[in-house]
Order: structure tokens, then sequence, then C-alpha cells
């Protein structure tokens, strides 16, 4: 059998180590993602990753570290350019050397952070989400609905037991003026990759109600403003963007923006400054009613005030108009009676015209006046005969004329 040279592990992983150093990488500026940050023994471990910047796939990744005798240094001034401490899904600038270990394999050592690449960063991430919602057509649709009149019934979005819930609700219910108020919380996660699903769906469960409030808040106390990264996304934004009701985003510092910020109805800088806003529209509604009151006291006095004199002149007005009614009635009294004797004559007369004439009609149709025009009526017993059909022999008639009645009796009825 042909003999094999061979070295050990040992031995080959030195000889990595050598290459790596002859290949000098050394103060190398890199551009990478930062995940798994993680700080132990005052040093700080993270990897540093690259995706594809469509479907989002892993390119490339590699460990790195922060010794102490940096890190503290290096957070220090990053926190100051930033607003926020190092940590996992922030894009960074990097100086680094790279180094081999036969244990741990290869790693990068950071020894430099360039901040304003990260502030670039976090400001071209913020203004494509701005560009494709104006593109869209809806980055201005929460902005543009308006506020109901009062602002009372609201849908908070926060983090159940978080300070900055508490102190929204002490706020708003602890009010000078004891204003009400109806609140209902929607909890949800306000930091981390979780935050933008948790927060969509709380929004989701207040549309499926969206006739119980009057607007949404969304609120979230201070701490780092890395944790706000979650809030620099699309699919967040987007919703806001298109609630139906308005939203009042109340997240972090004053110091502290997300696109958030640019698509809601109101940015306010802390849920406390969120509750004061909402107490203030409270006040001024209370301060319009109670001009309004005093405007419709003043008219309706004036109105009271004017009807009073009016009644006034009506009452020193009925004597003398009563006296004149009274005078009219009198005078028209007096023509009527001294009307109505001839006025009387004239019925009279009248009716008298009316009865002579009924009188002569009367005489005209009565059977007297038919009898003395030659006529006679004829009658058996009490029954009036007016057919030769009636008559029959040994019948008993009685014939009346104008001047007197003949009876008889048929004795040989002989019928033409």
């Amino acid at each position: 059998m042909e003999s094999r040279q061979s070295i050990t592990l040992l031995e080959l992983t030195r000889r990595i180590g050598a290459a790596v150093s002859e290949c000098g990488i050394h103060d190398v500026w890199v551009t990478a993602e930062t995940s798994d940050l993680r700080q132990s023994g005052g040093h700080c471990y993270m990897e540093l990753i690259q995706k594809h910047p469509d479907s989002g796939a892993t390119l490339a990744r590699i460990r790195a570290a922060i010794w102490a005798s940096r890190y503290g240094s290096l957070d220090f001034e990053f926190r100051q350019a930033t607003g926020s401490r190092l940590a996992s899904g922030v894009r960074i600038m990097a100086k680094v050397a790279a180094s081999y270990h036969p244990v741990y394999g290869l790693s990068l050592v950071i020894n430099d952070i360039d901040p304003d690449y990260t502030m670039g960063d976090l400001l071209r991430r913020r203004r494509e989400i701005l560009q494709r919602l104006t593109a869209e057509g809806v980055v201005d649709m929460n902005r543009q609905l308006d506020w109901p009149v009062p602002v009372q019934r609201i849908a908070v979005v926060s983090a159940e037991g978080a300070a900055g819930y508490g102190d929204f609700m002490h706020q708003l219910y602890c009010n000078s003026r004891s204003l009400r108020f109806s609140t209902e919380l929607f909890p949800a996660i306000l930091q981390g990759e979780k935050a933008p699903a948790s927060v969509i769906a709380a929004l989701d469960r207040i549309a499926e109600r969206v006739d119980d409030f009057d607007c949404v808040v969304i609120i979230r106390g201070g701490g780092a403003s890395s944790d706000l990264a979650s809030f620099d996304d699309y699919d967040l934004a987007s919703n806001v963007a298109q609630f139906p009701l308005p939203v009042i985003v109340g997240v972090g510092h004053e110091r502290d923006v997300t696109v958030l910020d640019y698509v809601a109805r109101m940015r306010v800088k802390t849920p406390t400054a969120a509750a004061e806003w909402l107490v203030s529209q409270g006040m001024e509604q209370l301060q319009l009613l109670g001009q309004l009151g005093s405007e419709l006291y003043r008219l309706v006095s004036g109105r009271i005030s004017g009807d009073a004199r009016q009644l006034a002149y009506i009452e020193g007005q009925l004597a003398p108009l009563a006296r004149a009614a009274h005078e009219r009635a009198r005078q028209r009294l007096d023509s009527i009676a001294a009307q109505m004797p001839t006025l009387a004559a004239n019925i009279l007369d009248r009716s008298r015209q009316q009865l002579d004439s009924l009188g002569r009609m009367l005489d005209m149709l009565s059977p007297l006046s038919t009898l003395r025009r030659g006529y006679t009526i004829t009658r058996s017993g009490d029954r009036t005969l007016t057919s030769v059909k009636q008559l029959a022999s040994g019948q008993r008639l009685t014939t009346s004329f104008a001047d007197g009645e003949a009876e008889y009796m048929i004795i040989n009825l002989s019928v033409k």
C-alpha cells in the first residue's frame, strides 16, 4: 500500500490562519446587517449577514466581535449619533480585520463603525416606503380624515402593562375638568420583529368594530431607538395610512421619528402627549359649548325682552281697542234694529206670496177641482173603482159629483 503523508488538523488550521493573515485583510470597511447581537464579559458578539435585496435570502454570513476595549466607546458614539444602541437588524458600515482561530474558525473583529451610514440607511428605507405609498395613492388617506366631535371613544393599541400605557390612561382619566372618555385596549407587541404583524392584527380587530370608536391611539413608551426600527415597516405603514379611523401615533421620545409619523392623522411625541391632546380637544368642545350656551342665553333673553315690550304695548292697547270694538258692535246692532221692521215686512210679504201660490196649486190639484170640471168618482164601499172590470151585478155603488153624491145598485150589468 502506498504510504500517504498527512498533517494534523491543528496544523491545517494554523496554515489557514497564516493564509488569512498573509492576505492582509485589515482595516477593510464592510457594509452588512447585524444579527443575533449579544454581550458577554464586556465584549459584543454578533453575526454579520448580507441578504438578497428582493428575495431576502441570506447570501453571506460571518461571525464578528467587538472586544471590550473598543465596545464601550463605539457603542457610545453610535448612540450619540443615531439615538439608539447597537442591536440586531441594523445595517452598519464597519471597519474590520479578518481573524482565524483553530477552534472558533473564521471571524471578523470590528474596530470602528460609521454611524452616518446607519442613519442614511434608515432614512433611505423610510423614504422608499413613503415613495411606494405615495405611488399607490394612499399616503395621505388617514391624514385627510375628519375628527369626530367630540373624540371620546378611543381604541388603544399598546403593550398591556407597559409604562407608556399607564401614563396615557392616568393623564386621560385624571384630567382637571373630569372629562369622560371610553377606552378599550387592544394588546400588541411594540418592539422587535413581531411588532408590525402584532400591531396590524390589533388594527384588524378594531376595524371589525369600527363604529364603536372615534379614533385609534398607537402608543409606546421610551426606550432604545433601535427598538423603533420595527415601525419603519411598509405593511404596517400601509395599514395605518388606509385605516378608516383617525390614528394618533405616540411612540418613543420627541426626537424619535418613524414612517408611521408621516402617514398617521396625528403624531405626538409621547403617550402622555397623546392623552393631553385628547383632553385639550375635549376642553375646547366644552368651552365651545359654554360659548354657544352664552350666545343662546343672550339671544333668548333678547327675544323674551322684546316680546315683553310687545306684550306691554298690546296690553296698553287692549282697553281702547275693546271700547272701539264695542262701539262698532253697538252701531251695527242699532243699524240692524232700525232695519228690522222693513226686513220683517219683506219677509212676511214674500211668505204670504209663497203661501198664496201654494194654495192655488193645492186647489188645482184637489179632487173637488177635478169634480167641478165634470169628472166623477165611483166607489164600492171604501174602495175607489178605476176599471169597469171591478163592477158586478148586485153591487152597491156611490158616485161623487161636484155638488153631491148618488147611491145605487147595479141590477143588470152590461159591459161594452
